[in-house]
């Protein structure tokens, strides 16, 4: 009898050490700095696809689009549903699928360039398959509704770009030259680091950690899934449009609630873009409501950072580490060398 219990005892701890080894397999998320795409080179080729909404009307953003990368001796090709209509979408789910996995997948793509965001990304996350893309990792690039790739490709274990999209260009570039720039650096291996203005909203600390986050709509449609970054230790990047204030505050409680800001270490907010009137006054700025729904926490907070739905929409590598200073006259967000 005390041999058979000595058996089921020892099965207990392999199964138990197996399960360990599985979950430690599964997990890519974590604090450590995420595998890097190999930057950009002359003669590299970028695929523009378009996994989120319509581009009705919009062939000369995109033509302009593909002019600009020719014009800093890339390559460009347009994926064929780019310009596909199903309703709200970019094609439909399966067209606007088949377009980013092939881009994911072909060898000689180095970098993936979404045309704009809206919404739809969600739609096709489950029907993605990251096989070949692990194995040669290239540079994701977009903003908004594309916050929803982000996440994935970090659930990966790789960095992606959050950056300007085709739709983003004027036909004048030189209007959004600061952001025009910051792409152009990062793609070809200059990262960026930016000296932010002041605030007397700024929460004043010091913190590193891998730099995560996008558009707030999306990491709160995240919760739940297995898109849902683990912020712990982590620096976190935040920025809206179009939304009330009591959305801003909802979202944010909802995130708190669910231990999204328990182990972060910095914060860093950008655009919070058309910010709709409601009849019934919020009261205070957007800046005191993030700071009053995070009371309880002490990490730092920097506001102005110029990245999100403004013009000026500065490039940010996700996925890679980088040291927040905040204080009340400037603060500074600088990567890791």
């Amino acid at each position: 009898m005390i041999l058979k219990k000595h058996a089921l005892y020892l099965i207990l701890i392999l199964l138990m050490t197996v399960n360990t080894d599985i979950n430690a397999q599964n997990n890519t998320d974590t604090s450590l700095e995420l595998i890097q795409p190999p930057y950009l080179k002359a003669g590299d080729t970028v695929a523009i696809v378009a996994p989120s909404g319509i581009l009705k009307n919009r062939t000369d953003e995109v033509e302009h689009a593909v002019q600009l990368l020719e014009s800093w001796g890339l390559h460009a090709v347009v994926g064929k549903h780019v310009f596909s209509k199903a309703h709200h979408f970019a094609g439909t789910d399966a067209q606007r699928c088949e377009d980013l996995q092939n881009a994911m997948d072909d060898p000689k793509i180095s970098a993936i360039w979404c045309a704009r965001g809206g919404y739809g990304t969600v739609r096709i996350l489950d029907q993605l398959d990251y096989t070949r893309f692990k194995k040669h990792p290239k540079w994701l690039i977009g903003y908004s509704d594309i916050t929803a790739l982000h996440n994935q490709i970090h659930q990966q274990g790789v960095q992606s770009l959050h950056a300007l999209m085709c739709v983003s260009l004027p036909k004048d570039i030189t209007e959004i030259k600061e952001t025009v720039a910051t792409f152009k650096s990062t793609i070809f291996g200059l990262p960026v680091d930016y000296t932010l203005k002041g605030s007397n909203y700024n929460r004043e600390g010091e913190a590193s950690g891998v730099l995560v986050g996008g558009n707030l709509t999306i990491l709160h449609t995240m919760l739940g899934s297995k898109e849902s970054i683990d912020t712990s230790g982590k620096i976190l990047f935040i920025e809206e449009i179009g939304e009330y204030k009591y959305h801003v505050d909802r979202m944010l409680q909802s995130m708190k609630r669910a231990g999204y800001f328990d182990n972060l270490s910095g914060l860093v907010v950008g655009d919070m873009t058309k910010m709709r009137r409601n009849t019934t006054a919020w009261g205070t700025s957007v800046e005191q409501l993030i700071l009053d729904a995070l009371s309880e926490y002490n990490f730092p907070i920097a506001f102005q950072m110029p990245a999100g739905h403004e013009k000026d929409n500065r490039a940010l590598v996700l996925g890679k580490e980088v040291k927040l200073v905040v204080g009340k006259a400037q603060s500074t967000l600088k990567y890791s060398k």
